[in-house]
């Protein structure tokens, strides 16, 4: 079982900037990725970023160039910076995790693949 905490979010204005972080509790798995995805009222989930086993990311078309990913390995810590917020990044943002295979895993099937997944937090752009 791995456990992920999950902090940051809250509220900013359109263009501003907020950041997500996600630490995970101490596995055993040797290859392992990390990802975020995000679900708003009404809608269904969407895969947004994952870390792969490799260091290498990858991020869904609607937040590239706007939303960074990177690791903070010695304290198994995702951190996701959001830029250049829109009102439309509104939604209750998930952390997940999971082993997995290197390529295996990107944000549109993040979800089928990351099986353990954080509480979430909120995230309002007005």
């Amino acid at each position: 079982q791995v456990q992920l905490v999950e902090s940051g979010g809250g509220s900013a204005q359109a263009g501003g900037s907020l950041r997500l972080s996600c630490r995970a509790s101490k596995h055993s798995y040797s290859s392992f990725c990390m990802g975020y995805f995000r679900q708003a009222p009404g809608k269904e989930r969407e895969g947004l970023v994952v870390m792969d086993s490799d260091g290498s990311a990858k991020y869904a078309a609607s937040v590239e160039g706007r939303f960074t990913i990177s690791q903070d390995k010695s304290k198994n810590t995702l951190i996701l910076q959001m830029d250049s917020l829109k009102p439309e990044d509104t939604a209750m943002y998930y952390c997940a995790a999971d082993q997995c295979l290197v390529g295996r895993v990107v944000p549109g099937n993040l979800l089928t693949y990351l099986g353990y997944w954080g509480s979430g937090t909120q995230v309002t752009v007005s």
